[in-house]
């Protein structure tokens, strides 16, 4: 496998749907600007949701259009009604999403697993067609533990993987949802997952409940996995998950690759100042630990 690592940035998407407060189209570009002149390459910009149940992201379109020039971008449409409005647009980058656990899916999706999957294969079908050399992703959220079930038997993970990676999505992401997950259970999980489909097919996107977040990342790359998400500041979290912290902060994983000998092309400094204006409109103090550090470091030091 290729040594190259693929960061996708989650946080203007995952990072603030779940944000009660209104945040202005122009704040949430102004931030995707800052991650992409950071060097951030993959960005997952929004998501075509109804504004009913997801008010955050009612500018998704609005949003797309005016997206800086430079890094691939990523939508979320999980209905057929997300996916026409994204096709309308042009948009080639698509991100789908089910989960492990029964009752996550029905009270995230108000559908069955089973259901969620068998929409996909009519969404899959209907992107290709609109968009033959497009890329797709799979979520699989819940893949370790879920709020309502408790833990969830890999098996599960693996046979939902398995159904998306033959429906033919490029790629799928792997979610610990409610950050719970220990590095031998992402060890056991990618190895079971490895016998159904290729390792360069699969992403893992970790949460920080519980601080494993970056142990975890250290165990998959050691199996062979290349792509991780991550939201700068740590921002999102799951609404339908009580208690489940932020997402992977992108500046600890760009710190901790860094750190390891793996170049990502990113300015921390830059990406630790990319999400300062949400931070202040939400009224919350920085709290990624590498942005802490890197900001502290630039008032500090002698220029």
């Amino acid at each position: 496998m290729s040594d190259a690592i693929r960061i996708v940035e989650v946080g203007p998407r995952d990072g603030l749907q779940n944000e009660k407060q209104a945040i202005p189209t122009e704040v949430k570009l102004r931030f995707i600007q800052g991650l992409a002149a950071a060097g951030l390459k993959e960005i997952e910009a929004t998501s075509f949701v109804s504004a009913k149940w997801v008010p955050q992201l009612a500018d998704a379109e609005d949003v797309w259009l005016a997206l800086p020039k430079g890094p691939r971008y990523d939508a979320l449409a999980p209905n057929a009604k997300g996916m026409s409005r994204a096709l309308e647009l042009g948009v080639d980058r698509i991100a789908l999403f089910t989960a492990s656990s029964e009752t996550f899916s029905v009270r995230n999706t108000n559908r069955t697993v089973a259901e969620s999957l068998m929409t996909f294969e009519g969404l899959i079908s209907a992107f290709r067609v609109q968009q033959p050399n497009g890329w797709m992703r799979g979520y699989v959220s819940t893949a370790f533990e879920c709020p309502y079930e408790g833990q969830v038997d890999p098996r599960r993970t693996v046979e939902v993987a398995r159904r998306l990676f033959e429906m033919g999505v490029d790629e799928v992401s792997i979610g610990d949802t409610i950050g719970a997950a220990a590095p031998i259970e992402v060890k056991v999980l990618t190895k079971l997952l490895g016998e159904v489909m290729p390792l360069e097919m699969i992403a893992y996107h970790f949460h920080d409940t519980r601080g494993t977040a970056i142990a975890n990342v250290a165990q998959a790359l050691d199996l062979g996995i290349r792509a991780f998400d991550s939201s700068a500041a740590g921002l999102g979290g799951c609404p339908y998950a009580p208690g489940a912290g932020g997402n992977l902060a992108s500046e600890d994983l760009v710190y901790f690759l860094e750190r390891t000998g793996i170049p990502t092309g990113v300015d921390l400094y830059g990406l630790s100042q990319a999400s300062l204006e949400i931070l202040g409109l939400l009224g919350r103090e920085p709290a990624a630990k590498c942005q802490l550090a890197q900001l502290s470091a630039s008032e500090t030091c002698p220029t």
